[in-house]
C-alpha cells in the first residue's frame, strides 16, 4: 500500500473517530446546560454558560453513594467471577476425569439462555431466600452470568500452557492448589485483564437486575439511580447528563489504560497449538 492508501485509510479511520467521539462531547455539553437551554436551542450550540452546579447538585443529590455502590458491586462480582472461571477452566482443560467435556457442555449452555427469560424465576428464588433488595442477588447474579463467556476466553489460553511446567512442579512436590494459584494463575494474567474488562462494563452498564432486585436507594447503582432525576411534572436533563458523564468515566478510563490488554489477551486466546 503507497503513501496515497495509507493516507486515505487515516482519513476514514479520522472521519470514523470524530463519529465515535462526538456523542460524549455532545453528553458532556448537555450536562453543562439547563432545561431552557437544552430545548430552546441548537442541540450542537454551546452552552451560554457553563452550569457545573448540575455535577455538584447530582453528586449532593445521591449519586455518590449509587458510584460507590456500582464500584464494589462491579469490583466484588468480577473478582468471583474471574476466580471461579478460572479454577473451573483449570479443571476442564489441565487435569484429566471422565465428566470433563460434560461439564464444559454445561458451563457453555448459560451462552444460550436469555438474561430476560430468567429474571422471573431468579427473583423467585432471591425472594425466597430472603436476598430481595439485597446487594448480594445482584453480585451472585453477575457472577453466574458472566462465567460461561468468561471461560470460553480463557479456554484457549489455557490449551496453550506447556505440561511440561506442570509436571516438574509436581515432580517437586508442588501441590494442586498451590500449582493453579503459585504457577498457572500468574502465568494467565494477559487473558485475566481481558475478561477483567469485559465484566466490568457489563456489570458497570447493566439495569434490569439492580431495578428488579433493588428498591432501596442505599443498595442501587449508577444506572437505576439515574431515574431519581426523572421527575412526574418536571426532569432536569443537565442532571441526568452530568449523571451520565459521571458513569462513563471508569469505562473510558478502562478502555484508555487497558485497551491494549484487551487485544493482548484476544489474541492469545485465540491461537491454540
Amino acid at each position: 500500500m503507497g503513501r496515497l492508501g495509507y493516507a486515505f485509510l487515516y482519513l476514514c479511520l479520522g472521519i470514523i473517530a470524530l463519529f465515535q467521539v462526538f456523542p460524549i462531547v455532545w453528553l458532556f455539553l448537555f450536562s453543562l446546560k439547563d432545561n431552557s437551554e437544552i430545548f430552546s436551542g441548537s442541540p450542537f450550540a454551546l452552552p451560554t454558560e457553563f452550569r457545573w452546579e448540575n455535577y455538584q447538585k447530582v453528586w449532593e443529590g445521591g449519586i455518590g453513594v449509587y458510584f460507590f455502590n456500582s464500584v464494589w458491586i462491579t469490583g466484588l462480582a468480577i473478582i468471583l467471577t474471574v476466580l471461579l472461571a478460572s479454577m473451573a477452566t483449570f479443571a476442564i482443560t489441565r487435569m484429566n476425569w471422565k465428566l470433563n467435556k460434560f461439564v464444559l457442555g454445561l458451563f457453555m449452555v448459560g451462552l444460550m439462555i436469555p438474561i430476560h427469560s430468567a429474571l422471573i424465576p431468579l427473583f423467585n428464588m432471591f425472594l425466597n431466600v430472603n436476598l430481595i433488595d439485597n446487594p448480594l442477588s445482584i453480585v451472585i447474579t453477575y457472577t453466574a452470568y458472566n462465567l460461561p463467556i468468561t471461560m470460553m476466553i480463557l479456554l484457549g489460553f489455557y490449551y496453550t500452557l506447556p505440561r511440561e511446567i506442570e509436571e516438574a512442579a509436581i515432580i517437586d512436590g508442588c501441590s494442586i492448589n498451590r500449582l493453579f494459584f503459585r504457577i498457572i494463575l500468574p502465568m494467565t494474567a494477559p487473558v485475566i485483564s481481558t475478561t477483567v474488562i469485559i465484566n466490568m462494563i457489563y456489570n458497570w452498564n447493566e439495569f434490569v437486575f439492580v431495578n428488579t432486585f433493588i428498591s432501596s436507594d442505599e443498595y442501587k447503582t449508577l444506572t437505576v439511580g439515574i431515574q431519581n432525576f426523572i421527575g412526574q411534572y418536571m426532569t432536569d436533563w443537565g442532571a441526568i447528563g452530568a449523571t451520565l458523564i459521571i458513569s462513563i468515566i471508569p469505562i473510558l478510563l478502562a478502555f484508555i489504560f487497558f485497551s491494549n490488554k484487551v487485544v493482548e489477551g484476544i489474541s492469545s486466546s485465540a491461537v491454540k497449538g
